[in-house]
């Protein structure tokens, strides 16, 4: 009995311990192709909500995708294996679409931010390839994209409360249609009867 709770209580402490651990993958085509997004950017702000916070990237070279220059990334500020993201820092970014407007951050994918030393970057260690070799593999096999001038999808005006004068306006006229439409079915019905 007392090797069975060791040997339980071990597998319990390894699964714990390898819990955020990723498996390695190369740069190739078959690794960009489980990509939507690939882009270099800087982070611009940060708005921590739990499972739901967001980081605007300021997207400096575009090389997969179609989006804004300001782009909106959503990640798990919970994730007890997330990536540390801060205001300033320079990202090579690889994500799939969560809404038309944003992405979602993986754990998991291949996004890495700019480490200056290089003895620092411990994902060039990991997958053996430095950033700047990764930013040079991206411009020379996916070229350079244009940038959206502005995002054409933009929601966050379509639920605005109007103002209680505006408010009125829309009552005062959705009151006039109304009368406007029964008089005028009166006068059709009296004409034809």
């Amino acid at each position: 009995m007392k090797q069975l709770f060791v040997i339980l209580l071990l597998i319990f402490a390894s699964k714990i311990s390898f819990a955020c651990q990723c498996p390695l993958s190369t740069l190739n085509e078959k690794e960009i192709a489980k990509y939507e997004i690939i882009f270099k950017g800087s982070i611009k702000s940060i708005k921590l909500n739990k499972t739901k916070s967001e980081a605007i990237f300021l997207v400096s070279e575009l090389y997969k995708g179609i989006i804004a220059q300001d782009f909106k990334i959503i990640f798990n500020d919970e994730d007890p294996c997330k990536q540390e993201l801060r205001v300033g820092e320079e990202w090579i970014i690889y994500a799939n679409y969560y809404q038309i407007d944003n992405a979602k951050l993986d754990f998991c994918s291949r996004s890495r931010k700019y480490i200056k030393n290089i003895k620092e970057d411990f994902f060039a260690e990991i997958t053996g390839i430095s950033y700047d070799e990764e930013l040079r593999y991206l411009q020379t096999n996916l070229g350079l994209h244009k940038l959206l001038k502005e995002n054409p999808n933009k929601i966050e005006n379509r639920n605005i409360i109007p103002s209680s004068s505006q408010f009125i306006i829309i009552i005062i006229c959705s009151i006039l249609g109304v009368i406007f439409f029964y008089v005028l079915i009166n006068k059709l019905f009296k004409k034809y009867s």
